[in-house]
């Protein structure tokens, strides 16, 4: 979805009112707090549309989210391809889809790559948007459905910070385990990023 509005806000729509309007919703919603998001997911998701506390509705609540950031920063990685590859582009005969699908995203994939995975990562962390939508302390197995909810490092470290005496050690433990897995994700960001820098030559 991010990267499909990326595509009609870049490449398919000239710069007026509705682009400006766009454009200014998305970079308020990019910083929304959190929290925010998760009052809304309990509020409409939870309650109003009946979805209860569930992974799905963790899902949801984490990909809006992080869409904006994917947006803008999708937009910015295709803003960067000179507008002479696509003229070339189009000058060899090749549709305006064409080259878009076959020219300007494989150009703009590193960019791509690295907001989406930075994104993800910022999500890996978050503990607002799923302390009302999808979290528990603590369930014996493991969720069967998409309906059930789940168990999750940032909502686990909170309870043992805040709620557990004597818990101190499982609490550095579990950050520890939390910070490795977020900075893996930045890390592959990076390493993706390069090797994709590699490959383009203008």
């Amino acid at each position: 979805i991010g990267i499909g509005a990326t595509i009609y806000l870049s490449e398919y729509t000239r710069e007026g009112l509705v682009t400006k309007t766009i454009r200014t919703g998305v970079d308020l919603l990019n910083g929304t707090p959190s929290i925010v998001f998760g009052l809304f997911g309990f509020a409409f998701l939870v309650i109003f549309v009946g979805l209860g506390v569930s992974l799905l509705t963790g899902w949801i609540v984490l990909a809006l989210m992080i869409l904006p950031t994917i947006i803008r920063t999708s937009e910015e990685a295709l803003k960067s391809i000179p507008n002479a590859v696509r003229e070339g582009s189009l000058a060899l005969g090749a549709s305006k889809w064409q080259t878009i699908r076959k020219v300007v995203l494989p150009a703009a994939v590193p960019g791509i790559i690295t907001g989406t995975i930075l994104s993800i990562g910022r999500a890996a962390g978050e503990t607002a948007p799923i302390l009302f939508t999808a979290v528990v302390f603590s369930t014996r197995f493991l969720p069967s459905s998409i309906f059930e909810p789940v168990m999750a490092l940032p909502y686990y470290l909170y309870i043992l910070s805040t709620s557990i005496p004597g818990a101190k050690q499982y609490a550095y433990g579990t950050a520890l385990v939390l910070l490795v897995i977020v900075t893996l994700f930045y890390g592959a960001a990076v390493l993706l990023r390069t090797r994709f820098q590699k490959s383009i030559r203008w």
